[in-house]
């Protein structure tokens, strides 16, 4: 199966998920769902990296703070992201996210997210593909 992320409905909040070969491709998967809930991922050009950095106990915790650390970015920089790279190391995340300044009439955001919360948070190898997913607060 081909990476790829996906919105799944949940009550008035909206659901997250990568898949990817690997985790690392998951989370990074996750990340452009979580700009797909603001934007169309292809109407942001890569232009500025931003490096980010977390960490956390388990990796459902993990992939919460990743995209609150995004969600953070996106809020304080006033930015949007459409390409991840993403490293995982025994509970530590370390990521490059690259994207543009949000422009409201190019852009067109449909909805502000307040951050990831810990519904239906999981992480999970399923068969050849690994699963991140949550649900955002929008």
């Amino acid at each position: 199966m081909a990476p790829h992320w996906e919105h799944y409905p949940h009550e008035a909040d909206l659901g997250v998920r990568g898949v990817g070969t690997t985790k690392a491709e998951a989370f990074e998967q996750a990340a452009l769902a979580l700009t797909a809930a603001v934007t169309d991922p292809g109407l942001v050009q890569a232009r500025s990296r931003v490096r980010l950095q977390c960490e956390a106990p388990d990796d459902e915790l993990l992939l919460a703070e990743w995209l609150n650390a995004l969600v953070y970015e996106m809020a304080t920089r006033r930015m949007l992201f459409s390409r991840f790279a993403v490293t995982l190391d025994a509970g530590r995340l370390a990521a490059d996210a690259w994207g543009e300044p949000l422009d409201v009439q190019r852009h067109r955001p449909a909805v502000e997210v307040k951050g990831a919360t810990y519904t239906t948070l999981r992480v999970a190898r399923e068969g050849d593909t690994w699963v991140a997913q949550t649900v955002v607060d929008v």
